[in-house]
């Protein structure tokens, strides 16, 4: 019982302990009950149980001070709609839409413009809003003022979704009036949509003019190319790449062709000269025959000059061939004549070649005509043919430079031509694009429900206020006792004596004798 009442009461402080105590406390000098930055259980619920009344005046009084200030503030209402932003009907994989943005970017892009001035003024305006502030403070403060009470926040995808996209987003107008609040929210709510459409819309046509643009020069590249490349195989026709095999061809048979050639010219000049040996022969024959001096070792020359002369022809032309018959003829004719006996038929046929010129040498000298035209004709063909075959034959060696030119046009040619396939192709997709925008079969923004128009006020709200001021009154009492328990510097126990005083306690005077002792003393 006896440590029970010491602990109960204060064994000393620095008012009525003992002399001597007090004279030793105030050389150690009084220590808290906080020590090391830990606060004893005991002494914890000792101050509980001499200030419980602290706890619950604060909370009941901070309480009541926030159900006040609920209605005396002066009251605001918000107006809520949830915008859905509902996708294209006709699938991307038809018709790419143009406007690929994210919604986060063109929400904010399109928050930033509705809420400038030149779209907030005309809202004030309308429902006169602000009428007290209008002659004390500028537009752009009245401006501000509104665009504090506009917010715009973005629906979050649901766990799990496979679009990463937001749903949608969330417009709220908060205002001292719940049917201005309605109307603002209204609205903002249209200049939203309205904003949209029309952005979507015009960058729909802006792309679409860009691409027109862009389509427009790159086929007048491609024509560029196309009259270079046209202009190129003008100018080296026959010595383009693909006609390279075609010339070796064309080469190899100008090449047969000028042997052919060859080889006739020769036979020609070798007939010619056969033709010109007989017509000497003949011319002689003729002659002596004229002077009547023509004797059998002539006529034995001749004869043997024409055999000579077809076993030329038979060494290169058969038995059949007109010279070769020709020839023989011209021996058979001429042994019939040495057969003949030189009398009076002899005079005849002297007197008769007087006159006129054998036959025989008329035909001569027309054979020596026409191998004369026909060697003309062939030199001209073999100039000819050597000249076409030197030209494709330039054509063939200068192929090389002309393929690497020509390569150079084509690879310019095939890249301007991809460029404007690929611009024709967004060009079109763009103008699809474009008309389902106008058609709003695109991206469109749908109010999910209309915006509300709200009862009760978000500001103040009684379950807010009234909560905060019971905590704070909560953490205000915890306070208070807690600087009680720091303030305080009275020893209640033999552990605060050796603590206080550094030293040991050697026994314990009950509280009753204590007080025995100084109504005694006095």
């Amino acid at each position: 019982m006896v440590r029970a009442d010491l602990r109960a009461e204060p064994l000393a402080s620095g008012e009525n302990c003992d002399p001597t105590l007090a004279r030793l406390m105030k050389a150690r000098g009084p220590e808290t009950m906080v020590r090391n930055g830990k606060i004893p259980i005991e002494d914890v619920k000792r101050v509980l149980r001499r200030y419980w009344w602290i706890a619950f005046s604060a909370m009941p009084i901070l309480g009541l001070a926030g159900l006040i200030a609920t209605m005396v503030l002066p009251k605001k209402y918000t107006s809520s709609t949830i915008v859905l932003v509902e996708q294209p009907t006709v699938p991307v994989d038809i018709v790419k839409p143009v406007v690929t943005n994210d919604l986060n970017q063109r929400l904010a892009s399109m928050k930033e413009e509705i809420l400038s001035r030149s779209r907030l003024e005309p809202i004030i305006k309308k429902f006169n809003l602000y009428p007290q502030k209008w002659e004390k403070v500028e537009v752009e403060d009245l401006v501000d003022d509104l665009r504090k009470s506009v917010e715009v926040e973005l629906i979050k995808p649901m766990l799990g979704s496979m679009n990463p996209q937001p749903p949608g987003f969330q417009v709220g107008v908060t205002f001292d009036n719940p049917k201005l609040a309605q109307q603002i929210c209204i609205e903002i709510t249209s200049l939203f949509m309205a904003q949209n459409l029309k952005r979507r819309e015009q960058q729909s046509s802006d792309t679409t003019d860009f691409l027109s643009q862009q389509l427009d020069e790159a086929k007048a590249r491609l024509d560029d190319q196309d009259a270079k490349l046209a202009k190129f195989k003008g100018q080296y026709l026959g010595s383009l790449p693909e006609e390279e095999q075609a010339n070796l061809n064309l080469l190899t048979g100008m090449n047969t062709q000028l042997e052919a050639v060859t080889q006739s010219l020769n036979r020609a000049q070798q007939d010619k000269v056969l033709t010109e040996m007989m017509l000497s022969a003949e011319e002689a024959n003729w002659k002596a025959t004229q002077s009547g001096q023509q004797n059998s070792e002539t006529q034995e020359q001749q004869l043997a000059a024409l055999q000579d002369q077809l076993a030329t022809l038979l060494s290169r032309y058969t038995p059949e061939h007109p010279d070769v018959i020709k020839v023989k003829s011209q021996v058979e004719l001429l042994k019939r004549k040495m057969e003949q006996e030189p009398g009076a038929k002899k005079t005849a046929v002297v007197a008769q070649a007087n006159s006129h010129e054998p036959p025989q040498l008329q035909q001569l000298r027309a054979k020596l005509r026409q191998d004369d035209l026909g060697i003309a004709e062939l030199t001209k063909r073999q100039s000819q043919i050597q000249e076409q075959s030197r030209a494709i034959q330039a054509r063939v060696q200068a192929s090389p430079i002309v393929e690497q030119r020509f390569k150079e046009l084509t690879r310019n040619y095939q890249t301007a031509l991809e460029l404007y396939n690929e611009l024709l192709k967004k060009r079109e997709n763009s103008a699809m694009a474009t008309d389902l925008e106008h058609q709003q079969e695109s991206e469109t923004f749908k109010v999910l429900d209309a915006p509300s128009l709200p009862l009760t006020p978000s500001f103040p709200k009684k379950t807010v206020f009234v909560g905060g001021g019971l905590g704070a009154g909560l953490v205000l009492a915890l306070g208070i006792l807690y600087f009680l328990v720091v303030t305080d510097k009275t020893i209640y126990s033999e552990r605060d004596v050796e603590i206080c005083l550094k030293l040991p306690v050697l026994t314990t005077v009950p509280s009753s004798d204590v007080q025995m002792h100084g109504t005694l003393t006095k």
